[in-house]
């Protein structure tokens, strides 16, 4: 299964597109939409490099989803891979939005993403956003 365009609205919409690198509030370069391996400071990208980076680089998280939840509808992996490309892998295949999902309990596992807003302790206005918005389409 692959994400497709309400996945990747998603990410775009909550990640946004900054093409010029920069350093997030965790301290890691990153550019274009939330994209961290090999940025360094100085570079910068087309928007046409930015939208074919994320197609390419959210194949793994989408990868990581299908191993964690086989049994999907498109719009809960579109939900679970945005989750994915913001949390990492590792994270997200102990959540207990995988756990909840696998055992069938869909409005269990819609709720446990609200739990993932939170950064540096605190929970954080865009980060509610974003489990809202991926709530709602797992849900959809």
């Amino acid at each position: 299964m692959e994400c497709c365009e309400k996945g990747l609205c998603l990410i775009k919409e909550f990640e946004g597109c900054r093409l010029k690198a920069y350093r997030c509030p965790a301290g890691v370069w990153t550019i274009g939409f939330g994209w961290t391996p090999g940025v360094k400071p100085g570079d910068v990208w087309t928007q046409e490099h930015a939208n074919e980076m994320l197609v390419t680089g959210v194949k793994p998280y989408a990868a990581a989803v299908a191993k964690a939840c086989p049994h999907t509808t498109q719009n809960e992996f579109d939900a679970m891979t945005s989750l994915c490309y913001n949390i990492g892998p590792g994270n997200f295949a102990k959540s207990s939005v995988v756990r909840l999902h696998n055992a069938g309990d869909r409005h269990g596992a819609a709720n446990a993403f609200l739990k993932w807003n939170r950064g540096g302790g605190k929970i954080l206005a865009g980060l509610d956003r974003r489990r809202k918005a991926e709530r709602a389409l797992y849900l959809a």
